[in-house]
């Protein structure tokens, strides 16, 4: 019984997933605010030459 606790309590592969899913979500918040930021340009350069007609 103790072999077993010994091996789960060193196995890192929970923490191995756990990193990959932080670093997912941060380029997820990375890549919105990225294209936010593009729409609100673009919409801006539409803004821009709708005024000019």
């Amino acid at each position: 019984m103790t072999k077993h606790l010994e091996t789960f309590l060193q196995e890192e592969s929970g923490q191995g997933l756990a990193e990959y899913g932080l670093i997912f979500a941060f380029v997820a918040l990375a890549v919105i605010f990225a294209l936010s930021n593009l729409g609100n340009a673009i919409n801006g350069f539409y803004q821009v030459v709708a005024g000019l007609f």
